[in-house]
């Protein structure tokens, strides 16, 4: 990562004015909503007493609620069903009874059997749950009221962040509370393994999809058809995560596509008016999965859903995982969003119950729609005092006076509010007692001693934990705290980096270093398609505005504040950029000309020890299973891996003179280039 360049940024230059600045991006800081919080409540009234309370919630356009029942009949005798199986018929030579029978196994698996006593007994367990293990669970009403006045309106489809289990049970406990429909979420089918809990599951509202489809026409066809039902019909709320799973690293997964393009059909089809998407932004103290997150990430498979597995993770009740902030977006209006961008008329060309391929057109607007979303629920992700805390003894490894400590966060705080993070701090509390606290919720991280702040990097026991070294665990646990930083703060470090690297400050230039790095990290980060100028403006904006930088004509100007501000932007973003490297010299070092994902996670984990072992490098963060997959998915794109399917499996071949190209590129070895060759 370090350059030939000095590290200092101060540049003294001519002089500039108001009317050399030129930034066409100008970003309004967004109001947000005030939080209230539901558990204040519930610790004075009984559990019973709201488990049982009378629950009448608002319905979609008045009509009467259908069973679950009803829902598989009209799905089983639905045009689309039959059509799909009579095709099936013909191309695999098997009867239209025997596929029939089959739909209706696949949808006695996936469907939910919603019901009013499950979902009081899961209210009475959550409320006691719930109030034993968080200090507050905060959510914004103006954000319920909108909530409300859309599912009376049109069908609504629930988007949440993920970081999670508690994610879905918290949503449903939420809307109960209030009187909303309960949701009917899409849940992985690994949950039916768990016995009794599956079924709750299923009566609470949960229906079940494989991860993966496998080609299976017919199950495409019943479960996106299951699907479209409940929304067309206004059943209840559709909940579903565009991650697709829980993000391990506490950073936004790029989102799968596949239900979201199945709950825009009806719209298109012209058979509802509208639909409306909430993305739903869940933010926490402190992760309950937190130590086993880091295990997986190093390479522990992930623990199998199980009862038993649960009952031994009741131990965490007895813990205090602090507070949990839900805010509900603003609901996005499908019709709206499409207007002027996507014509419906080509849907009306065929009948409705044909399956249609996806046109390039329709797969690039689900695409934006997808980041859209994850945008939003990115901006209204709160920020504890934990998050900043962490970042800075990252910084200062591997401990920290406590004064210098404050002193730095109180400094990062201010950075994160001019740059429009969402900072929730007690303002009514000493910057003292604030840290103190947030080092007691995480003392297992980290704690204060003698006026000293230390990270747990060593253990008292063993330096070796489930044959892991638990410094690394400690390490990476508080890199996704630190993680959640670069949600604010992605887009000015980009820029940073970029001026690092960039001699001279031509604007031009580092415009053509931002795009690279954008172009390689597509894969780690969430940014809007097409819109690499707009993220530049908004860094550039950003730092203007946190007065670290001053645009002058064709060159950017870094002020003498500048310097602490971008240096610490290219340090919070250093370790990215080192795990690429990391990453591209051990596939220099590849000896198979073709390898698999699995072999390629095992090599690149023991390569990357080996260097941490022998001191060559201090990046821990290349021990994660999420950045090694996410570099092998954009060096794929990037053309430094070629990637091929040998019989119904990918196997990967090593580009040498790309991967030598890149390596030198993100290494400032070799110029990036001009704005028109700016790409390997």
């Amino acid at each position: 990562m370090d350059c030939p360049r000095s590290s200092n940024f101060h540049l003294s230059a001519g002089p500039t004015g108001p009317g050399a600045v030129v930034l066409l991006h100008a970003k309004e800081l967004k109001k947000r909503d005030e939080f209230e919080d539901i558990l204040d409540e519930r610790r004075h009234t009984s559990d019973l007493k709201f488990a049982m309370k009378c629950y009448t919630p608002p319905v979609y356009k008045g009509i009467s609620p259908c069973k679950p029942y009803d829902i598989k009949d009209m799905v089983l005798s639905s045009e689309e069903i039959e059509y799909v199986i009579k095709q099936l018929s013909k191309e695999c030579c098997l009867s239209v009874t025997t596929l029939r029978e089959e739909a209706c196994e696949i949808l006695e698996e996936m469907s939910h059997k919603l019901r009013l006593g499950a979902i009081r007994f899961f209210a009475f367990v959550l409320s006691k749950i719930f109030k034993q293990i968080f200090s507050k669970v905060c959510v914004n009403e103006e954000g319920i009221q909108k909530l409300q006045l859309a599912i009376q309106e049109h069908p609504v489809v629930l988007l949440p962040s993920h970081r999670s289990y508690i994610d879905f049970l918290m949503l449903s406990f939420l809307l109960y509370s209030y009187d909303l429909p309960v949701p009917v979420i899409a849940a992985g089918v690994d949950f039916l393994g768990m016995r009794m809990i599956g079924e709750l599951l299923r009566m609470s509202g949960a229906f079940f999809m494989r991860r993966t489809f496998g080609g299976n026409k017919l199950y495409w066809a019943v479960f996106s058809e299951y699907v479209k039902t409940m929304l067309r019909n206004g059943y209840a709320p559709v909940e579903f995560f565009l991650e697709g799973t829980r993000s391990r690293s506490a950073k936004t997964l790029t989102p799968k596509f596949g239900l979201l393009s199945i709950v825009m059909e009806p719209f298109f089809k012209r058979e509802v008016f509208d639909t409306y998407l909430v993305p739903i932004s869940i933010s926490y103290d402190k992760i309950l999965e937190e130590s086993l997150y880091a295990y997986e990430l190093l390479g522990v498979p992930k623990p199998k859903e199980s009862t038993s597995g649960l009952l031994k993770a009741r131990k965490v009740l007895s813990e205090n995982f602090g507070s949990i902030h839900v805010y509900f977006g603003d609901p996005l209006s499908l019709r709206s969003l499409a207007a002027g961008r996507m014509n419906r008329n080509p849907y009306n060309l065929v009948p409705r119950y044909i399956p249609q391929r996806q046109s390039e057109d329709m797969h690039a607007f689900v695409a934006e729609v997808a980041y859209k979303i994850q945008l939003q629920q990115i901006e209204n992700l709160v920020l504890s005092p934990w998050a900043l805390v962490v970042a800075v003894l990252l910084q200062n490894l591997p401990s920290m006076d406590f004064d210098a400590l404050i002193e730095k966060t109180l400094w990062l705080k201010g950075v994160a509010q001019a740059f429009g993070g969402f900072v929730l701090w007690p303002d009514n509390k000493p910057a003292e007692e604030v840290i103190q606290s947030s080092l007691l919720l995480h003392s297992n991280l980290a704690s204060l001693v003698r006026d000293q702040v230390v990270l747990h990097t060593e253990s008292q026991d063993s330096d070796v934990v489930n044959g892991l070294l638990f410094r690394h665990i400690t390490l990476l646990m508080c890199s996704a705290y630190r993680n959640q930083l670069l949600n604010v703060f992605l887009r000015p470090s980009l820029v940073a980096v970029a001026l690092q690297k960039t001699p001279g400050f031509r604007k031009e230039h580092v415009f053509s270093c931002f795009r690279f790095l954008r172009d390689v990290f597509l894969d780690e980060f969430i940014f809007l398609p097409g819109n690499t100028l707009r993220d530049f403006e908004e860094g550039c904006y950003l730092l203007c505005k946190s007065e670290a930088i001053q645009m002058a004509g064709k060159d950017i100007l870094i002020t003498d504040r500048g310097d602490a501000v971008l240096g610490f932007l290219v340090r919070l973003f250093r370790p990215f950029v080192e795990c690429y490297q990391i990453i591209c010299k051990y596939l220099l070092h590849e000896e198979k000309e073709y390898f698999t994902e699995k072999q390629y996670l095992a090599a690149v984990r023991k390569f990357t020890s080996q260097l941490l072992d022998q001191g060559a490098s201090q990046c821990y963060d290349v021990l994660s299973s999420d950045v090694q997959k996410n570099a092998l998915t954009a060096f794929v794109r990037l053309g430094v891996v070629e990637k091929k399917k040998v019989n119904d499996c990918y196997i990967f071949r090593v580009h040498e003179s790309a991967a030598t190209r890149l390596e030198e590129m993100l290494g400032c070895k070799t110029p990036i280039g001009k704005p028109a060759t700016a790409k390997l």
